[in-house]
């Protein structure tokens, strides 16, 4: 046994801890899921040069495969009862009793977010990750994880999130609409001009390039029939599909009604880390 590994893996366990149970929205499963994510790093050959790191990106990820399980939401209307409990106390002796009662309430309306808002949000907001450590977590680019932060926020402060993923879903559908009917002034005109579509290894490997500026994207895009209209984490999206089994997904990040980055994802293992609907796939929705 690498005592060394052991020691590293120790110092970190009470932060791993931490990320399970808020991203599990609670205590249950997090035990199991630092104890799985040390006999991952113990089968690790070789060992990762950063295990901080490492142990972040799976624990992470086998939180999303928990929260993809349980496909649960905490009930909303229960919501307001439970925060009305958090009491305003003075003095410093009641510092602890406070703390106690805003994490609950936090684990509370984390239930509210979906499980890759809510991985962005503990990860970046709470535990200080970097969007750039966040990303290559979950296969993403940091504009899009920018993105998934900044929703959470907004849902955390009761924002109308509907009226967030229709207009969402009005930009994709019409870029999507556009990129089919070969109109490539409409599909620059739907692309911020400095837009980016970021594309990842197993994309590049497919023949795929990152491209940035409207003009470079939107060639990309003109004339291509082949994505179909999907949602990912229930936000509107694309995805190739053969034999009913997502090959890429395209993830779009939009601001001010304008495309400013289209995430172009091929690796399996990104893939299912998404919870994809739309199309008709067994495994994915």
């Amino acid at each position: 046994m690498n005592v060394e590994l052991v020691q590293e893996y120790e110092s970190e366990r009470p932060r791993l801890l931490a990320i399970a149970s808020r991203i599990l929205g609670g205590p249950s499963g997090a035990e199991d899921v630092a104890q799985e994510a040390w006999l991952r790093l113990a089968a690790a050959d070789p060992a990762p040069d950063n295990v901080a790191a490492w142990l972040t990106t799976v624990t992470t990820r086998l939180c999303l495969d928990q929260l993809r399980t349980r496909r649960h939401a905490f009930p909303s209307d229960e919501l307001p009862e439970l925060l009305e409990s958090v009491d305003p106390v003075d003095g410093p002796e009641a510092d602890a009793m406070l703390a106690d009662q805003v994490d609950a309430a936090m684990l509370v309306v984390l239930h509210t977010l979906s499980p890759i808002e809510r991985v962005a949000f503990v990860l970046h907001d709470l535990f200080g990750v970097p969007f750039e450590d966040v990303a290559a977590t979950l296969g993403r680019s940091p504009a899009a994880v920018r993105q998934l932060a900044s929703r959470a926020r907004r849902r955390l402060r009761g924002a109308d999130v509907d009226a967030d993923r229709r207009e969402h879903q009005a930009v994709v559908d019409a870029f999507l609409e556009a990129a089919r009917g070969g109109d490539l002034p409409r599909l620059v005109e739907l692309l911020a001009p400095d837009a980016v579509l970021h594309a990842d290894p197993a994309g590049i490997a497919m023949g795929a390039d990152t491209r940035t500026g409207a003009a470079a994207v939107a060639d990309r895009f003109n004339g291509a029939r082949g994505a179909m209209n999907v949602t990912v984490d229930g936000w509107a999206s694309a995805a190739w599909v053969h034999h009913r089994d997502v090959k890429v997904a395209f993830l779009f990040t939009i601001a001010d009604g304008l495309i400013t980055d289209i995430d172009m994802v091929a690796d399996d293992t990104s893939l299912a880390l998404m919870d994809i609907s739309g199309t008709h796939n067994p495994h994915r929705g």
